[in-house]
C-alpha cells in the first residue's frame, strides 16, 4: 500500500510539513504585503458545482461542430444581445437576423438572457422561435427553458412550460424531469420543494422512458443533504445501490459538500467511507471540499492531513485549495500559518489570483491587522493590474469589521481614482456598517452616492440594515459570550475525545485518502 501511495507523489518534492517548519521573516514588513505582485493567470479556473442538467433532444443533432462554427454562433448571439433595448421590441431585433438564427442560437440566447435575469425575454424568444419554419417541438428546448425558469425562482412558469411541452406532442424524458425537479428545489419553501421532488422521483421510477439517471440521484442527494435529512440521504443511497445506475465522483462530492457546509462533519466522513467502499477515486474537488469543511470547523489537524494526502496523490492543489486555508486560518487568528500558506503558493509554482489576495486581505482583517490588509490592497492597486470591485469590497469589509467607518468612507471616495465602480454589494455592506455605528451623516451621503450610481435598494436591503441596527447594541456582548462559550465547548470536546474520536477519525480520514488516491 505504501508503494501505491508513493506512486502518487508529485514530481517536484514538496515539504508537506510546511505548516510548522517554515520561518516567518523577521523584517518589519509582512512577507505577504512585500510579496511581488506578479501577473494573474487566467488559466486558473474557479471550480463550480458539478451537478449539471443534460438536455436530451428528441431529434438528432450534429455531433461534430467545429470550434470556428461555435465561435461564429456565439458572436452572432452577442451581436443580437447588444441590439436588445427597451425602446425596440425583442421580436423586431430577432426578425432582422431571421435568415441566420437556428435552434442552437436560441439555446445560447436562453442561457445569456437567463444569466442577466431577463427570463421574460427568454419566453419572447421561445414564442418567436415557435413561429419559424425550421422549428420542431423538442424536449431539449423545453428542458433548457424549464431549467432557466427554475434558476430564476419562476416555478409556476416552469410548470406551465412542462404542460406546454406535453400539449405540443413531446413526451417527457429523464432530462425534462431532472430540470423540473431542479426548478422546484430553487423555490423558497424547501420542505414543500423536497416533497414535490421526491414525488417526481417516484413517478419517474414507474415510467420506462423516464427512469432516474445518476444526475437525478445527484440532484436529490445533494438537496436532502443540504436540508440535513440524513435518513432520506441514506434511503436514496440504498435505492441507488439497488438500481442499475452506479454512483460517480459527483454523487459523493455533492453530498459531502452539502454536509460540510452545514458543519455535519461525522456525516461527511461517513459519505467519504462510502466513497471508498464503492472504489470511487477522489478528485481535486473532493480534497478541496474536505479541506474547506475541516477549516471552517477549525479542525486544522484533519485539514492538514487531507492536504498532505492531496500532495501524495496524483491530483494537484489548486488556488481554491490555498484560498480556503488562508481564510480559515485567519478566522482562527492563526496569522503565521496563513502567511506560510501564501508563501508556499509561489514556492510550489503557482501564481496568486485576485481571489487569493482578497483572501489575504480578509485574513489580516480577521486578525486585527488592518494596516497589513491595506498594504496588501495598495500593493494590488500599484501592480497596474485591473482592480476588481470584489477586492475593494474586501478592504471595505475589513474596515467595517474593525469598526472603522470613517476609513471605509474615505476609501469609497477614492474608489473611482482606482478605476473601480462600486456595486450593490459595496453599498449593502457599508449601509449595514454605518447603521450599526449609528453614523447618520455617512448614511445620508451613502444614499446620495447610490442615487448617483442608479442603484435602487429593495425591501430586503433595508430589512437587513434595520436588523443590523436593532442588534447593534448587543453585537459585541453576544459575540464575546458566543466566542467564550465556543472555546469552552471546543476545549471540553477536545479533552473528552483525545483517545477516541480525534485519533480514530483522523486516522481513518488519512488512511482512506492514502488507499483511494493510491489506486491507479
Amino acid at each position: 500500500m505504501a508503494t501505491n501511495a508513493a506512486i502518487g507523489i508529485l514530481q517536484n518534492p514538496i515539504n508537506t510539513n510546511y505548516f510548522t517548519h517554515l520561518s516567518i521573516s523577521s523584517s518589519p514588513f509582512s512577507p505577504i504585503s512585500s510579496h511581488p505582485f506578479v501577473a494573474f493567470q487566467k488559466s486558473y479556473i474557479k471550480y463550480k458545482p458539478n451537478l449539471k442538467i443534460t438536455c436530451n433532444s428528441s431529434r438528432p443533432h450534429k455531433r461534430s461542430v467545429s470550434k470556428g462554427a461555435n465561435s461564429e454562433a456565439y458572436e452572432l448571439v452577442r451581436g443580437i444581445l447588444r441590439n436588445f433595448s427597451d425602446k425596440e421590441p425583442i421580436v423586431s431585433t430577432l426578425n432582422k437576423y431571421v435568415k441566420f438564427l437556428r435552434t442552437e442560437h436560441c439555446f445560447m440566447l436562453f442561457e445569456e438572457l437567463g444569466k442577466s435575469d431577463k427570463w421574460l425575454q427568454c419566453l419572447e424568444v421561445f414564442r418567436w422561435m415557435q413561429k419559424q419554419r425550421w422549428y420542431v417541438a423538442d424536449n431539449g428546448v423545453y428542458s433548457k427553458l424549464i431549467s432557466v425558469m427554475g434558476r430564476k425562482g419562476q416555478t409556476r412558469m416552469a410548470m406551465w412550460l412542462f404542460s406546454e411541452m406535453r400539449n405540443s406532442g413531446c413526451r417527457p424524458d429523464t432530462s425534462v424531469y431532472n430540470a423540473l425537479i431542479t426548478a422546484h428545489l430553487h423555490s423558497r419553501d424547501k420542505s414543500k420543494a423536497l416533497e414535490k421532488a421526491l414525488g417526481y422521483f417516484n413517478k419517474m421510477k414507474g415510467m420506462e422512458r423516464c427512469q432516474p439517471s445518476i444526475v437525478t440521484y445527484n440532484i436529490l442527494l445533494r438537496a436532502f443533504a443540504q436540508a440535513r435529512n440524513v435518513n432520506q440521504v441514506n434511503t436514496l443511497f440504498k435505492d441507488l445501490e439497488e438500481s442499475l445506475v452506479s454512483p460517480d465522483v459527483f454523487t459523493f462530492n455533492g453530498v459531502m459538500d452539502a454536509f460540510g457546509k452545514n458543519g455535519m462533519i461525522r456525516e461527511m466522513e461517513a459519505v467519504l467511507s462510502r466513497m471508498k467502499i464503492n472504489h470511487c477515486k477522489p478528485d481535486i474537488i473532493t480534497f478541496n471540499l474536505l479541506i474547506d469543511a475541516y477549516g471552517k470547523r477549525q479542525e486544522f489537524e484533519k485539514m492538514e492531513q487531507v492536504f498532505k494526502s492531496l500532495l501524495r496523490s496524483k491530483e494537484k492543489p489548486t488556488l481554491p485549495t490555498f484560498n480556503s486555508m488562508i481564510v480559515n486560518y485567519g478566522k482562527a487568528r492563526l496569522r503565521e500559518k496563513a502567511e506560510n500558506v501564501f508563501l508556499n503558493i509561489t514556492n510550489m509554482g503557482y501564481t496568486p489570483n485576485y481571489i487569493t489576495y482578497e483572501s489575504v486581505i480578509m485574513m489580516y482583517g480577521l486578525c486585527d491587522s488592518v494596516s497589513k490588509a491595506r498594504e496588501t490592497f495598495d500593493g494590488i492597486s500599484a501592480s497596474k493590474k485591473e482592480l476588481k470591485v470584489s477586492t475593494l469590497n474586501a478592504m471595505l469589509d475589513v474596515y467595517c469589521l474593525n469598526n472603522l467607518p470613517m476609513e471605509a468612507d474615505m476609501l469609497l471616495d477614492s474608489a473611482r481614482d482606482y478605476g473601480v465602480h462600486p456595486n450593490s454589494s459595496t453599498y449593502k455592506l457599508l449601509y449595514k456598517a454605518y447603521t450599526k455605528a449609528n453614523m447618520k451623516d455617512l448614511l445620508q451621503k451613502l444614499l446620495k452616492c447610490m442615487d448617483q450610481d442608479g442603484i435602487v435598494p429593495n425591501k430586503r436591503f433595508f430589512l437587513e440594515a434595520l436588523g443590523a441596527f436593532g442588534s447593534s447594541t448587543t453585537t459585541k456582548k453576544s459575540a464575546s459570550r458566543n466566542a467564550d462559550k465556543s472555546r469552552n465547548t471546543d476545549s471540553r470536546n477536545t479533552d473528552k475525545s483525545t483517545n477516541t474520536d480525534t485519533t480514530h477519525t483522523s486516522t481513518n480520514t488519512d488512511t482512506s485518502f492514502q488507499q483511494a488516491a493510491g489506486k491507479t
